[in-house]
């Protein structure tokens, strides 16, 4: 039995600084826990400014290889984000028989696979639970407690910064343009929110609850993305009159068709749980045949948040080490599934047109839906002003294809001016 496990982290930003923070000052309750002293060897940040003198200079690099080549360093922390250097420090520290602990969603929705083949290959772990939720546990979950499940869906919130953007559109009435700078300006979006409010963060993050919850890989590029930029407050105001919540969300089911995995604003009912997670929280609701449903909720972003769940994946692999065994992270991705189509998938829908205000176009419209098999559950005309009102359409479950071909006829209809957004509804 090893006396001491040596940990190096690789990044001293926002979250590597908290995982330094976590591992010093509870040093001692996490060796009692683990039966094995838990000690930072090195760490590395290319950028030596955002030491500020809290690392003793004796552990500090700027070359990410000192970590990763360092005959004391028994685990190495990824937290520098993307693709690019970050893939190659990860394969060389596991070619080098180094366990690794990872945030790093990205990675691991795009060559987590890859990855996890070569840890097993090399007889070490690879863990990533902040790579999902921030501070929330989830992927070990999915992987260990709910084992005995057949997951049927995973649908969640997952990005804060999308979620804090549509909360302040729906309790100030704001525009989605104001609410982005005041997020932007309190911290919780970048100055590039691109990667937020499109949705790619998301579907990096469904695309491994996925993977896990299926048994079957499902990289991000596979994940249909929407964002959030076409919601308006009168989509907003509108869903709170019919009873919902518009939230972004990240979906996973699974049927007789296939597997299905996309990221989109979608209308909840105002009753559902997620429909009250609010703010920069996140929360994941996943349903499985044995436990029914359960709802797992908490900060999912955040220095100390994200710090929590590396140093608990940190504390799992130094038990592991020091009771000489391998964990059981390793890739559960034996099946191969059908990745259903965006156009085979069926959901229920709110649609907002604005149209011509005279006898006739409601029949005409309703003859283009009926013709593509779109069965409709409600109408209700909104704003009428001058010559031309919003029509607000509710659909039963269609296939995303028929409407989809509807919508074009429906657009080069004379009668339409602009079919101002359209929405699923879930839940």
């Amino acid at each position: 039995m090893k006396k001491k496990i040596g940990v190096g982290i690789i990044g001293y930003g926002t979250v590597g600084s908290g995982v330094y923070y976590i591992l010093t000052t509870k040093a001692h309750k996490l060796s009692m826990l683990a039966g094995v002293d838990i000690e930072v060897i090195r760490v590395a940040e290319k950028r030596p400014e955002l030491f500020k003198g809290e690392v003793p200079a004796k552990l500090t690099t700027t070359d990410a290889y000192e970590v990763i080549n360092h005959p004391d360093i028994d685990v190495v922390v990824e937290v520098i984000g993307g693709i690019e250097p970050a893939y190659s420090f990860i394969k060389k520290a596991l070619e080098n028989k180094k366990h690794v602990v990872t945030a790093n969603k990205a990675l691991m929705a795009s060559r987590g696979g890859a990855l996890l083949a070569l840890a097993q290959s090399q007889g070490v772990d690879l863990y990533f639970e902040a790579s999902v939720g921030g501070g929330i546990p989830i992927i070990r979950p999915l992987k260990h407690c709910l084992a005995g499940n057949t997951i049927r869906r995973v649908m969640g919130i997952v990005n804060g910064t999308t979620n804090y953007i549509l909360t302040k559109m729906a309790d100030e009435n704001t525009s989605f343009e104001s609410a982005l700078k005041e997020a932007q300006a309190n911290g919780f979006a970048e100055a590039d929110p691109t990667a937020d409010i499109e949705g790619h963060d998301a579907a990096a993050k469904i695309a491994i609850l996925a993977s896990i919850a299926f048994n079957s890989r499902v990289t991000v590029d596979q994940v249909y993305t929407e964002g959030i930029t076409s919601i308006a407050y009168e989509d907003i105001a509108y869903a709170k009159e019919m009873g919902y919540a518009i939230k972004l969300l990240a979906l996973a089911k699974e049927d007789e068709g296939g597997m299905d995995v996309r990221v989109h604003p979608a209308m909840i009912p105002a009753k559902h749980p997620l429909a009250s997670v609010s703010g920069v929280m996140n929360a994941i609701f996943v349903e499985g045949d044995a436990v029914g449903e359960v709802m797992f909720y908490g900060p999912g972003a955040g220095k100390l948040p994200a710090a929590s769940a590396i140093v608990g994946d940190v504390f799992e692999v130094a038990q592991n080490i020091s009771h000489n065994k391998i964990g059981s992270m390793a890739c559960g991705c034996f099946e191969n599934k059908k990745l259903k189509t965006i156009d085979n998938t069926e959901s229920r829908y709110y649609l907002r047109l604005e149209a011509v205000d005279k006898p006739g176009v409601l029949a005409k419209i309703a003859k283009v839906f009926g013709d593509r098999n779109v069965s409709l559950e409600s109408v209700i005309q909104k704003n009428t002003s001058s010559n031309y009102a919003e029509l607000v359409f509710g659909t039963h479950m269609v296939r995303d294809k028929n409407l989809r071909e509807a919508l074009k006829t429906i657009e080069k209809l004379d009668v339409v001016t602009k079919v101002c957004n359209v929405l699923r509804v879930e839940g």
